[in-house]
């Protein structure tokens, strides 16, 4: 069920998209501004983890890749954040390998989708977290 405000307007599900490149931000970013969401962008794991403490994201999208703090220390270091322990972590990498799959769950990822992926299999995965 949709949040509504008193005037009858839906309240605007924040996403924070995190990759390392400008691109896949900005893709990310108009995609998921057209399909109705507030988005804030980071562009590595430390960034992550500050921008997730300041603006309390309704979801994440984590690349897993990134130089600095990677993807997988990054959602760690949320998950130990207390008021972000249940802020859903969806990770985006190009390993689709099964055991990659298993550290980012293990690490506090909530779901993993493998790139490229079909824009309406990442939207039911985001949906499916922020109906």
């Amino acid at each position: 069920m949709e949040t509504k405000l008193p005037s009858g307007e839906p309240v605007k599900r924040t996403i924070l998209v995190v990759d390392d490149f400008d691109d896949t931000r900005l893709l990310l970013k108009t995609w998921l501004e057209k399909k109705g969401f507030t988005v804030v962008e980071a562009e590595d794991g430390n960034q992550a983890v500050a921008t997730a403490q300041e603006v309390r994201p309704d979801l994440i999208i984590m690349d897993m890749h990134m130089p600095q703090l990677d993807g997988l220390a990054a959602t760690r270091k949320i998950r130990s954040i207390t008021e972000l322990n249940s802020v859903p972590i969806v990770a985006v990498s190009a390993y689709g390998e099964q055991q990659f799959r298993r550290d980012a769950l293990a690490a506090g990822c909530s779901e993993y989708v493998s790139t490229p992926f079909e824009p309406d299999n990442l939207e039911k995965v985001i949906r499916s977290f922020l109906p």
